[in-house]
């Protein structure tokens, strides 16, 4: 079953987007920003955005304020009503709006450009070297920046229309695994036509831990369904020691993921091989939480196993 939205967008020709599009903007990008429930984050973010060419709030049926602050802030509102399948939130968007410009900028509401960060996009995306940048994340968590815990990690999130997409790692999923791409990495057409910025994007981890906790469930849900059914498409990462920093995050995880206490083991990786005590409490909790993590996921694949052993028949 494919994901369903309420109204369909009408696609424009190229022509009518570069004639649509304003003549002189300070950051010329369609920006495409996910929200459910964000009124605390989406002014922070939004703020930040303010000299975009375009702003694209993708909502999921807020019941807070998260609508009325968008469109406070003249960004174009959409519901997506996910119902199971691919593709999910980001990339039913990036398939289906009517983009006015040729670059794309993926952000979440509890992220934010600098001064800096904007002026760097606006630098790069004038050169035709380039189809797309990695951003590094700079993560506060609880209200402490993390510099060690292995929090800080690049992303694809700036890209020509047309020259990336999501991968697709599980064809079969529905809400419980969430509306929006979980693990899965933005895919450049060509890996040697990308580069990377030096200025790092805010991103405001977590304010609330019950909400962290509950939204990683439904991650971990995902994971033990990807780990549980070990399918691959063409277009996956592929875990590589030498690839990408993307790539070898999967080959660590996969690395660490069969060995016995798995969780302990990874917990202390990222506490004590990546210096996560330097980070105080703060970083102390997000390396237990990611331990745990690991936990759960470990968990859910074997109650996958126990319930795929019941339904064979005797």
């Amino acid at each position: 079953m494919l994901a369903a939205f309420s109204v369909p967008m009408p696609k424009l020709e190229d022509s009518q987007k570069a004639e649509s599009a304003p003549s002189s903007v300070t950051l010329p990008v369609s920006v495409l920003v996910a929200t459910r429930n964000e009124e605390r984050n989406l002014p922070r973010c939004l703020e930040s955005l303010r000299e975009a060419g375009e702003v694209y709030v993708i909502d999921s049926q807020s019941t807070d304020t998260t609508v009325a602050i968008a469109e406070l802030y003249g960004a174009h509102v959409v519901q997506f009503h996910y119902r199971g399948g691919w593709p999910k939130k980001r990339q039913w968007a990036l398939d289906s709006l009517p983009f006015s410009y040729e670059w794309v900028l993926l952000i979440d509401a509890d992220e934010a450009l600098t001064p800096e960060l904007l002026e760097e996009i606006t630098e790069a995306i004038q050169t035709s070297r380039f189809d797309g940048y990695y951003i590094k994340l700079r993560m506060f968590f609880l209200g402490r920046e993390l510099r060690h815990s292995g929090a800080s990690f690049y992303k694809l999130l700036l890209f020509r229309r047309g020259k990336a997409r999501f991968e697709c790692r599980l064809a079969e999923q529905d809400d419980s695994m969430a509306d929006m791409e979980v693990h899965e990495h933005v895919v450049a057409e060509s890996s040697d036509r990308i580069g990377k910025l030096k200025h790092p994007l805010i991103h405001h981890n977590v304010e609330s831990l019950s909400h962290y906790i509950q939204k990683h469930d439904k991650y971990s849900n995902w994971d033990a369904r990807v780990w549980f059914q070990g399918q691959r498409s063409a277009r996956d990462l592929p875990p590589s020691l030498f690839g990408s920093q993307a790539q070898r995050r999967r080959w660590l995880r996969k690395t660490f993921f069969w060995l016995p206490g798995s969780p302990v083991l990874f917990f202390f990786y990222k506490y004590i091989f990546c210096l996560g005590f330097l980070d105080g409490i703060p970083g102390l909790i997000y390396c237990g939480l990611q331990g745990v993590q690991f936990f759960h996921v470990k968990a859910k694949i074997y109650e996958l196993k126990m319930q795929g052993m019941r339904r064979e028949p005797a």
